[in-house]
């Protein structure tokens, strides 16, 4: 089997993450190396890396580049992204500065793996919260055409990135000691909170912010189709890992439970957990390290005209960013590159 030289640029929850995934899965992997903004010795999941300053010419000869920076890491790829390519190397940019350019395809595999037939050297991870959602609705919209989603999002503090993680922390700890909760991650106190806010706002969305716009903008070209209407509102929980979102949906023509359910039951990388009287559906908190994405509360939504509700969880730093991201190296591979 051809073996493949993978660099790994950024050294945070996605990284780290990547190195698990990349071993659990055998990937074909010669030599796995870091990037950053700094060179140095780093122990990651278990392995002592030799992390090399960030540079051009730091890509050569590699076949994949990862750019593994989470939502609140921005800028790597504007940097070195397009010069990889240029140095003969496949990126998969985690970021989402080239999310929405057409140059670039925005690919969740089991979703829209054609997008990547004509690829440019240079493919994007949707956002953790769209790859959550897409996965239950890809499938539903390949059977009956969605006309409109609103989607209500409670994300964890992962996305953020390994501070955030630790100012959870911090303010539980000095909570149960009687001290001050200080926030800086956050404008507010996450702990025993929710946020409703999640990036800036956005000028081509008035009133939504940066985060609630990728869910439209990403949504619609992923399913390739422009008429889709969504509206979203993106929380931040309590919750370390694990992303889950209330979605209602609006189809075409009718949608029974039942036939969600078993399009959902058949689908790759999908769980369907749906069973209330048993106090049995997805939660976070039992996707975190698992691959694939919960689907249950599956519900008919009289609201509106062939309207159905569910409720969806997933690993947003697995399956939300490291696992999608080594999936498409995987699906390149399939494909012949």
């Amino acid at each position: 089997m051809k073996k493949y030289r993978v660099g790994i640029v950024g050294i945070g929850a996605v990284g780290t993450e990547m190195v698990k995934i990349l071993r659990q899965r055998n990937f074909p992997a010669s030599e796995i190396i870091f990037l950053a903004r700094s060179e140095r010795d780093e122990e990651v999941a278990g392995e002592t890396f030799h992390v090399a300053k960030a540079c051009p010419e730091a890509f050569e000869a590699l076949d994949f580049a990862f750019f593994a920076g989470t939502e609140g890491a921005k800028g790597a790829s504007q940097l070195y992204g397009w010069e990889a390519v240029k140095r003969g190397a496949v990126v998969i940019d985690n970021g989402d500065d080239f999310r929405m350019d057409d140059r670039v395809p925005l690919v969740i595999p089991e979703v829209n793996p054609e997008a990547l037939e004509n690829h440019q050297g240079f493919i994007a991870n949707p956002n953790c919260s769209t790859i959550v959602a897409l996965m239950a609705l890809g499938p539903l919209h390949r059977a009956n055409r969605i006309k409109r989603l609103v989607v209500s999002t409670y994300q964890s503090v992962s996305g953020t990135g390994r501070n955030a993680i630790i100012e959870l922390e911090e303010q539980v700890k000095n909570y149960v000691e009687n001290k001050p909760l200080v926030h800086e991650a956050y404008p507010h106190q996450i702990a025993f909170n929710v946020l409703p806010q999640i990036g800036g706002l956005k000028k081509e969305t008035p009133g939504y912010t940066s985060e609630e716009a990728k869910m439209l903008f990403e949504s619609r070209k992923i399913l390739g189709d422009n008429d889709i209407r969504v509206s979203s509102t993106c929380v931040r929980v309590p919750v370390f890992y694990g992303h889950a979102e209330s979605i209602n949906i609006e189809f075409e023509r009718p949608m029974s439970p039942a036939e969600a359910r078993e399009i959902l039951a058949n689908a790759d990388g999908v769980t369907v957990i749906d069973d209330v009287a048993k106090a049995e559906y997805p939660l976070p908190l039992n996707t975190a390290g698992t691959d694939n994405v919960q689907v249950g509360r599956i519900r008919p939504d009289d609201s509106t005209d062939n309207g159905l509700a569910l409720f969806v969880a997933g690993d947003n730093i697995r399956k939300g960013a490291a696992l999608n991201a080594i999936q498409i190296a995987e699906k390149l591979i399939e494909m012949g590159m």
